[in-house]
């Protein structure tokens, strides 16, 4: 049996980040964040995230509204995981899904705000595990003459296993 696998990476992003593109995202969110959290707070008598969520229905929207102001970060990234490279310094991981959650904010702190975004890879076939890494192919991959193209993937804080389907061989 093959197995089929697919990836999350949760990519945590706060007042901290030193990568330009982790950089512009943070600015982008958090100016949006204050922007639409002016509507479930009209009265401004709340200043952080968790009180909005506490006391205001439909504050939880926030998420989705706020990651609006990233999905132009996104297409950036063109399909491919930031961060994760494979054991010869290559990005492969290819995503087209992601959740995006905001983990603190305060409109009065800009340091206290924190986001993540958790991509979803595309499926691979798990060929093997080779301590302490994953030997993966797309499963879209082409063979060539020397056969399956392969990537060795070590799996690393925030990167795991999100689903496993076993495919009977032919």
């Amino acid at each position: 049996m093959k197995k089929i696998i697919r990836l999350s990476y949760r990519k945590i992003i706060d007042a901290s980040a030193v990568q330009p593109w982790d950089q512009l995202v943070f600015e982008s969110a958090y100016a949006e964040f204050l922007m639409q959290s002016q509507f479930y707070n009209q009265e401004k008598k709340y200043t952080s995230f968790q009180q909005l969520l506490q006391h205001v229905s439909g504050a939880e929207k926030l998420h989705g509204l706020v990651s609006t102001a990233v999905v132009g970060y996104l297409k950036q990234l063109e399909g491919k995981l930031p961060d994760i490279a494979d054991n010869l310094g290559k990005r492969f991981l290819t995503f087209k899904q992601f959740q995006f959650e905001i983990i603190d904010a305060d409109i009065k702190d800009k340091a206290r705000f924190k986001i993540a975004i958790q991509f979803f890879t595309d499926a691979y076939y798990w060929l093997d595990t080779i301590s302490p890494y994953l030997l993966l192919t797309p499963v879209t991959a082409a063979t060539t003459a020397d056969g399956m193209l392969t990537h060795l993937l070590q799996l690393q804080p925030f990167l795991s296993i999100y689903s496993l389907k076993e495919e009977q061989n032919d």
